[in-house]
């Protein structure tokens, strides 16, 4: 799985699958930040270019150095957090 990030590309800010050429986020990653990855409704609906694309909440890396503008925990505290989560749950970033 890929998740297109290129502004100008109909499917800007929405998953796509390989081989796609436009630019691309890879979503399986071998530095696991992804192996969990909730997608944030961030210029979801309504996209607007150059608004921002690809933001998840996902596993952090050691240290917690900065994100692209992702919201990143522990994978301990992801792994706590999962099973309160559910279809309707509603995740607000202050």
């Amino acid at each position: 799985m890929l998740w297109c990030d290129a502004t100008r590309h109909p499917s800007y800010n929405r998953p796509v699958r390989a081989p796609f050429q436009a630019s691309h986020e890879r979503l399986q990653r071998e530095d696991e930040l992804y192996d969990i990855c909730i997608v944030m409704d961030w210029n979801m609906r309504i996209r607007k270019r150059g608004c921002g694309s690809a933001i998840f909440f996902h596993i952090a890396r050691p240290g917690y150095t900065p994100t692209e503008g992702c919201v990143a925990i522990s994978a301990r505290d992801m792994r706590r957090l999962l099973p309160h989560l559910g279809a309707r749950t509603k995740l607000q970033v202050l």
